[in-house]
């Protein structure tokens, strides 16, 4: 056993191939993995809108989305932790420590999903009115995120599987789940929707049975897989102190995504006010711009998961070319998809609805926001390189008062003097460019990448 997990980490080329190569070969299996994510809440769009009504396009995306990742982006932010944690472990070759903070994660894995699933059932409905969710579309609103969140803990359990594989270089298997589980979503939505008429409580459904799906896959390539990440599920049980390590360093990215989730609650809630027209096109517009944030997130996982390996095998001057490699391959990104989506944007929202005030609305919105998308590019490299690194609490609160504080307080200020969807959506640009600007200064002057030479995880 012993030969063979030295084996497979020696094969390991995450801290020994050619850099750029490493990242992309890293970088896409995850970004497909993303897009398949993104393509089966698209589909209960699409089909939703389609088949159902506008009113049902705003329940399945809109506000019910923003709930969803305040509660969800919470759990995951904290298990990303382990992934850290394991990434720096797996690259210094401690095979046991590896073992404990596998275990760990997946036990928290079941009990947060549990905690996340009577939370979200509670509290979303107050938190959908409070959000003055148009009425026509609370009562849908309110069936599909309680029937998405009695079957959550699916979803934080293959979100922890697979951040546990890439964690350990393997970005290929968590992304053929995701095309499992899209096929699956999808061919029940068009059971439960178009034939059976459920509507939004069909979406819901589809998208809790497919988690469910994607999650059992990962538990039984965790359990069968022979390395040091091997997962035994009668091992699975709290180690306090990785405990400890792991929502030390994951405590921080689980409060950023709750106050990003915050921030856009309140922007949700202004949009809520420009009536059901404004807030089905917000909702496509998210599926559109799910293309550049499926890939610039993916980017950030990539170098997590390169830095966090590399620093703990001791490799600091390869931690810092990996970081301006991504950077490079970060910027051609945004701005290629700013393009495409700056031209294709009309034909794009034809898929989603025929309205045509919605679709006006919604092209508005794209033309304004993705001329902006490379704006964001430093904010998510840096604070995922720092993450990898272990470096979390200054950026998390770069992020809290760089994008949310100044995001709640334009809200409050200057949306009230001129309440259009510009004034809104200006939020966006203006504290991305701010929080770049504080993320490159603390990375070149303060940030242990950059004075400190990096040093194995103990």
């Amino acid at each position: 056993m012993k030969t063979k997990e030295m084996a497979k980490t020696t094969e390991n080329k995450i801290t020994e191939g050619v850099i750029w190569k490493q990242l992309l070969l890293f970088f896409f299996p995850i970004l497909f993995g993303t897009f398949f994510q993104q393509l089966y809440n698209a589909a209960d769009a699409v089909i939703v809108g389609r088949f159902v009504g506008k009113e049902a396009l705003s329940a399945v995306g809109g506000g019910t989305g923003t709930v969803i990742n305040l509660l969800v982006g919470f759990f995951v932010g904290l298990a990303s932790g382990a992934t850290v944690v394991i990434s720096q472990y797996y690259g210094a070759r401690k095979s046991e420590l590896v073992s404990y903070a596998v275990h760990t994660a997946m036990a928290f894995g079941i009990v947060g999903g549990f905690v996340m699933m009577v939370g979200g059932i509670l509290t979303a409905p107050a938190i959908l009115t409070a959000m003055d969710t148009p009425s026509d579309v609370l009562g849908p609103s309110i069936l599909y995120i309680r029937i998405y969140f009695a079957g959550t803990i699916g979803n934080l359990i293959y979100n922890i599987g697979s951040g546990i594989l890439r964690a350990v270089g393997d970005s290929r298997r968590p992304l053929y789940f995701l095309i499992a589980s899209c096929f699956v979503n999808i061919i029940l939505d068009l059971i439960l929707i178009v034939g059976c008429g459920l509507g939004v409580a069909g979406a819901a459904i589809a998208t809790i049975c497919s988690q469910a799906f994607s999650a059992l896959l990962v538990i039984l390539v965790l359990v069968r897989v022979d390395d040091m990440h091997h997962l035994e599920l009668r091992q699975i049980r709290f180690d306090h102190k990785m405990l400890k390590r792991i929502i030390r360093i994951g405590f921080p990215a689980g409060l950023q995504s709750v106050m990003y989730s915050f921030s856009n609650i309140i922007i949700q809630t202004a949009i809520n006010g420009l009536g059901t027209d404004t807030v089905a096109a917000w909702t496509v517009y998210g599926k559109l711009d799910a293309l550049f944030w499926m890939t610039i997130s993916s980017f950030g996982i990539a170098i997590t998961t390169f830095v966090g390996q590399n620093y703990g095998a001791g490799k600091s001057d390869r931690v810092r070319k990996g970081i301006r490699s991504c950077l490079g391959m970060s910027f051609g990104a945004a701005i290629f998809i700013s393009i495409v989506l700056r031209i294709g944007g009309h034909a794009i929202y034809g898929f989603f609805t025929s309205d045509p005030e919605v679709m006006r609305i919604g092209i508005q919105i794209t033309q304004f926001l993705v001329p902006t998308f490379a704006t964001y590019v430093c904010v998510e490299i840096l604070s995922g390189a720092l993450r990898g690194v272990g470096d979390c609490w200054i950026p998390t609160l770069i992020c809290l008062s760089g994008i949310c504080l100044i995001r709640i307080l334009w809200i409050m200020l200057a949306v009230p003097r001129k309440p259009d969807i510009y004034t809104i959506i200006f939020s966006y640009p203006l504290t991305w460019v701010t929080t770049s600007i504080l993320f490159i200064v603390y990375y070149c002057f303060f940030s242990k990448i950059k004075i400190a030479k990096a040093s194995p995880a103990s």
